[in-house]
């Protein structure tokens, strides 16, 4: 039964009622970094150095994760429409070596594309070849075979998590323009061009979009997209997006139940009730988050984003600073390492490590989420599920009031089925 919103607060659930370790172990969470590089950040690609990139990944292992998502340069690996450089492709596989010799697994993305508010583009693609990566069939073609061989050199690697087909692609589409269906196209070709580079065990395949494919109106990468295509769905819930931090504040409950929030978003768009959800970046970005508040910011939101079942876990970004000696990046990217340009760990590193270390060590999973809020919107009007919108605060004045809302869609609010799989046994309208 659907029932109008209610303010009254629910009590968190007793120790008895979770669930017991060995039914669903915390430790089967991951907790890890997106890596970039200390010196000369991704340029460093240019002249890789595999005893730096040591360094810095044994520091990144010293917090006690146990993961990065690393990234090479698009340029780099395939300067030619027909051209995969099979050097290039050394350092990569070197790179993810290095890191199994550092004790940590790794995730690969392929097409970078965008890093950084810095959009990299092989020179095929560019003025007077220029073809529009999402709808050209021959530059979809060679996105695929760039795949194909990434997958094709990694597969077989006990360290490897899987291959992403790039980072944030749907930060592309301002120059490129495109289409809902176009999008799926492109993705669904470039999915099943890493699966067969892979292998059909060779690993997680992912693809992720910043946070316009969920609150963005008319966006053509949908949420529909994330949420079903791919093996599981990857968020990136920023406190900047919706001018969040700075609407309500750096230690708002709406700041520190983001991931939390877009994890539960991000469930319900799923097919599969239990498809897992990756908060596969997050960070502090100053000044949205004061450097100050930064240490609770991050035990928070990994506690919180820790409550929600079905979480495949937590790759925070990232590992360094960017150097000042770099130009022209928005200031917040200076900001958001756990070490700082010399490679001293800052105060978030530390807030981070202790926290992985005790969930690891004593946290219980959060039972099933027994009550959901319902989402009744169309592509048109999916800003009210973004900060500011009407659907975001109701569900955060749920949260504040002591509830643990899922969220469910409105055209399966009646669904007894797939709400029972879910866990939700009362749907609630917000006001």
């Amino acid at each position: 039964m659907i029932h109008s919103y209610w303010t009254r607060p629910r009590a968190r659930p007793e120790p008895a009622e979770r669930a017991r370790p060995e039914e669903d172990p915390i430790h089967t969470l991951r907790f890890g970094v997106n890596y970039t590089p200390r010196q000369g950040w991704f340029h460093s690609w240019h002249d890789f150095d595999p005893g730096r990139a040591r360094a810095d990944l044994d520091s990144i292992a010293g917090l006690g994760l146990d993961h990065v998502r690393v990234f090479h340069l698009w340029p780099l690996l395939q300067p030619n429409r027909t051209l995969v450089r099979a050097t290039a492709v050394d350092q990569l596989t070197r790179l993810v070596d290095l890191a199994g010799e550092a004790g940590l697994d790794v995730v690969v993305d392929g097409v970078q594309g965008h890093l950084s508010s810095f959009d990299f583009y092989p020179e095929w693609t560019r003025s007077w070849h220029h073809r529009n990566v999402f709808t050209d069939p021959d530059a979809i073609e060679a996105q695929a075979a760039l795949l194909r061989a990434l997958g094709r050199a990694l597969t077989g690697r006990p360290n490897l998590i899987g291959l992403q087909l790039g980072n944030e692609l749907n930060n592309l589409v301002e120059h490129n323009p495109v289409t809902v269906d176009e999008v799926d196209h492109y993705l669904d070709t470039l999915l099943a061009a890493a699966r067969d580079g892979l292998g059909a065990d060779g690993g997680l395949v992912t693809h992720s979009a910043y946070d316009a494919a969920w609150y963005g109106d008319d966006h053509p990468f949908s949420p529909e997209a994330s949420a079903r295509k791919g093996d599981v769905t990857t968020v990136h819930p920023w406190v900047f997006s919706g001018d969040c931090a700075r609407r309500y504040g750096p230690r708002s409950p709406q700041v520190r139940h983001l991931a939390e929030y877009g994890t539960e978003l991000a469930k319900a768009y799923a097919d599969d009730p239990a498809r897992l959800v990756w908060v596969q970046e997050t960070g502090a970005p100053e000044p949205h988050i004061p450097a100050a508040d930064a240490p609770d910011f991050a035990r928070e939101t990994v506690r919180n984003a820790a409550e929600c079942p079905g979480l495949w876990g937590v790759t925070w970004w990232c590992s360094h600073d960017v150097d000042r000696s770099l130009a022209d990046f928005p200031e917040l990217e200076y900001t958001l390492g756990l070490f700082d340009a010399q490679g001293r760990p800052k105060p978030i590193a530390q807030a981070l490590a202790e926290t992985v270390a005790d969930l690891r060590q004593g946290h219980r999973p959060a039972p099933p989420r027994d009550i959901a809020l319902l989402l009744d919107c169309t592509p048109g009007t999916r800003s009210a599920s973004g900060p500011g919108g009407a659907y975001f605060e109701a569900w955060m004045r749920m949260r504040a009031e002591g509830a643990r809302p899922a969220v469910v869609l409105a055209e399966r609010a009646a669904d007894a089925g797939y709400l029972a799989a879910r866990g939700i046994k009362e749907v609630v309208r917000p006001s």
